[in-house]
């Protein structure tokens, strides 16, 4: 049994003999106090499972000593006993962060159950720490996993820019090297954490659309705009922005950027309000703004105000073994979304993985892992399960699809998703014949459309 110690905290000592002896019965090791500083000092010598609290004691009340205890526990369940003309204490109870409450005179059965939820609750929770614990020694936090000397400095980088909430961030790298995690990374490890985080993708929107979903605007303000609309500025206000592929913005939008950063506030489409936030914004690009500022094509000033705190994503190809770490962690999500049982990889393909050059970055080898799982069944991942040359394979089954590769690359989700198109406009959207068509089973062209919102 995960959890074995409860620890009763109530005046009454017939309350305390009564549930001790219920609670015993089925397995569970009872610890008792009767006041709030008997239960700190038991707290910390014994280290209980869950609590269970009375709201009334002689030494204070169960809500003050709960938003006590949660400044310094967040995983230990906390089950809060209240008199039933007291809703109102169990409402503030489950606002400050207890598990759940339990009216007296107390129902035992409906105390099991709760109990039962906790114990449950508990469980997760300690998987979660242990697994955040296990990722911290290779500088894993948030999802950014590795263990190479760049990914190292890219975590300290991480670590010390999350300190100042304020710091616009410009965060650069190939495409697929992981800049929205360590944008997320920075928001979840800084002061802004409760709050929004909000990303947008400027190469996936048309050019008349940005302005106004960065700034919103007001009704009457063009032909479609009905009512008013509040842009992302405003919905992220008092957390993070996160502006991806930076160097692809008008130089309209430049200019309304920079005065976000320099003032911190702006006008809805259509309208002439000043509106202020305060909103963090966390830049990235695939592309070499230097350049575009020497060309100009992108204004210097913003490109000075967005530099700040720098970071370079390394490519995976510079990564050497974080290539198998983040093939193992891919290999473990996707036996869960697809019910696989593979035990790991083998030895030789960890040896293909190392060589490989991976121009997709980690986003090629999550795409690798999935497809390899979602295609084979076994106890490992051998080579000919794994097609590193699938892209390759697909472009020539499908001619008429053609690439526009700049300097900074292009997307292998938008590429897969311009393939996908493609093989449907081809075959007049019969799905068997364009599973036939990229060599692949029905089920696997459904899950891809799926993914990519076109099914």
């Amino acid at each position: 049994m995960l959890c074995k110690k409860i620890l009763i905290v109530d005046d009454e000592q017939l309350i305390r003999w009564s549930l001790k002896q219920e609670l015993t019965k089925v397995g569970f090791n009872i610890l008792e106090a009767e006041t709030l500083k008997q239960a700190g000092t038991i707290i910390q010598d014994s280290e209980p499972d869950i609590m269970i609290l009375d709201q009334m004691l002689p030494d204070g009340t169960g809500i003050e000593f709960l938003s006590e205890i949660r400044s310094f526990d967040n995983i230990m369940p906390i089950i809060m006993l209240t008199a039933i003309d007291r809703s109102q204490t169990a409402v503030q109870a489950l606002k400050l962060g207890a598990f759940d409450y339990v009216t007296k005179p107390i129902d035992i059965e409906e105390l099991k159950i709760v109990i039962e939820k906790a114990c449950e609750s508990t469980r997760l929770k300690r998987q979660v720490a242990h697994f955040m614990k296990e990722q911290e020694k290779s500088c894993g936090f948030y999802g950014l996993l590795g263990s190479s000397p760049s990914m190292k400095k890219v975590c300290r980088q991480i670590g010390k820019i999350a300190l100042s909430s304020g710091t616009t961030v410009l965060i650069t790298g190939e495409s697929g090297t992981g800049k929205e995690l360590a944008a997320r990374a920075i928001h979840l490890l800084g002061e802004r954490r409760d709050k929004q985080f909000l990303p947008i993708n400027f190469s996936a929107l048309a050019e008349t659309l940005i302005e106004s979903e960065l700034f919103g605007h007001e009704r009457g303000a063009f032909t479609d705009a009905r009512q008013q609309k509040k842009g992302m500025f405003e919905l992220a206000d008092g957390g993070t922005i996160f502006l991806d592929e930076i160097g692809d913005i008008s130089p309209k939008i430049q200019v309304k950027l920079l005065r976000v950063l320099e003032q911190k506030t702006f006008q809805r489409v259509g309208g002439t309000q000043d509106i202020t936030v305060d909103v963090r914004i966390i830049a990235a690009t695939n592309q070499l703004l230097e350049k575009l500022v020497r060309e100009e094509k992108f204004r210097s000033d913003l490109y000075y105000r967005l530099n700040i705190a720098a970071i370079q994503m390394p490519p995976l190809r510079e990564r050497g073994e974080d290539v198998i770490q983040l093939a193992e962690y891919f290999l473990h999500e996707f036996n869960v979304a697809f019910h696989k049982n593979f035990k790991g990889i083998s030895e030789e393909t960890k040896k293909l993985f190392v060589k490989h050059g991976w121009p997709g970055n980690v986003r090629e080898l999550r795409n690798v892992i999935e497809r390899a799982v979602l295609m084979d069944d076994g106890d490992y991942i051998f080579s000919h399960h794994v097609e590193l040359g699938h892209l390759h394979s697909l472009t020539h089954e499908v001619p008429a699809l053609t690439f526009k590769l700049g300097e900074g690359g292009q997307s292998f989700d938008e590429i897969e998703k311009q393939i996908l198109i493609k093989s449907l406009e081809k075959t007049k959207h019969n799905q068997s014949q364009a599973a036939k068509l990229l060599k692949v089973s029905r089920d696997t062209l459904r899950y891809r459309l799926k993914k990519h919102k076109l099914l």
